[in-house]
């Protein structure tokens, strides 16, 4: 029955979002279990496509994004793929009728991230960053609003905004990795071979900017995500706390990190102050 493949699909995507991101999974867990699945599934999908062009350094990358890319299109037209990740987020694609525009401008970015290694003005960073990111967010929001389209488009530039906030944060928190390993440089007009604590404050404060922003819709949310995604806000403003208190010279030479016992003291203050209506 394909009940079942479907079942074991979604299984995959959790599977997937559990073992790749403590964070993100703790954060989906406190969304409603109405929507959490749904939140698996693109996650999945996302996190696979990453996967393809960031560490799947032996293999023919091209050759397996073109495979991936093309596989996604079938799954998306048939409504149904052999590939359990892109099965289940073709489901919750056809579910919430995510544009495909957005699917479209993410393997966009990812495409990029196989030859492109430097983002030397503003406009290649942003268009990178909607890519990556953005849409990401306005994936998740499709499920959030349940379809509510005027409550979308109130909604949309702040979650975009709380995506790039994400994004920029693993950026700088995963310098060493990105600059050393994979020898890409996000940043634009910025010297990452060289941080120094301006170049590093001009990025923090560009981030801070955006979770104000993004801050201000996620006290709209309907109370389904609310509080998942509020956790997420917690988590990474927390990480952008530390990153902003520590030199630049110790970013660039280790991956910070927000410890579990810290994540878990998070969970539970956002929790009162999600109980107290503080957000």
């Amino acid at each position: 029955m394909k009940s079942i493949f479907d079942h074991v699909s979604y299984g995959c995507s959790k599977l997937v979002t559990e073992s790749y991101s403590t964070s993100f999974s703790l954060a989906t867990k406190m969304l409603a279990p109405s929507i959490r699945g749904d939140i698996y599934n693109i996650y999945g999908f996302v996190r696979f496509a990453d996967e393809i062009v960031d560490t799947f350094h032996d293999y023919d990358k091209p050759t397996l994004f073109a495979a991936f890319e093309k596989d996604l299109k079938d799954a998306i037209e048939h409504k149904i793929s052999l590939n359990p990740i892109l099965n289940s987020f073709q489901y919750t694609f056809h579910k919430y009728d995510i544009p495909m525009h957005l699917v479209d401008a993410f393997m966009k970015s990812m495409r990029m991230d196989l030859n492109k290694k430097d983002y030397v003005t503003v406009d290649e960073f942003k268009e990178y960053i909607y890519g990556s990111a953005d849409v990401v967010g306005l994936m998740c929001l499709c499920v959030f609003v349940d379809g509510d389209k005027e409550q979308y488009n109130n909604l949309k530039d702040a979650a975009m905004a709380l995506g790039s906030a994400f994004q920029k944060v693993n950026f700088l928190r995963d310098l060493k990795a990105d600059y050393e390993q994979l020898e890409r440089s996000y940043f634009p007009n910025t010297n990452l071979s060289a941080l120094d604590e301006a170049s590093k404050r001009s990025i923090v404060e560009e981030i801070e900017a955006d979770f104000a922003k993004g801050y201000a819709g996620i006290k709209n949310l309907p109370a389904t995500a609310k509080f998942g995604v509020y956790t997420a806000y917690r988590y990474y403003t927390k990480l952008l706390s530390k990153l902003k208190n520590t030199p630049p010279l110790e970013i660039k030479n280790a991956r910070i990190r927000v410890p579990n016992y810290q994540k878990f003291g998070l969970l539970a203050h956002s929790y009162l102050n999600y109980k107290l209506q503080l957000v």
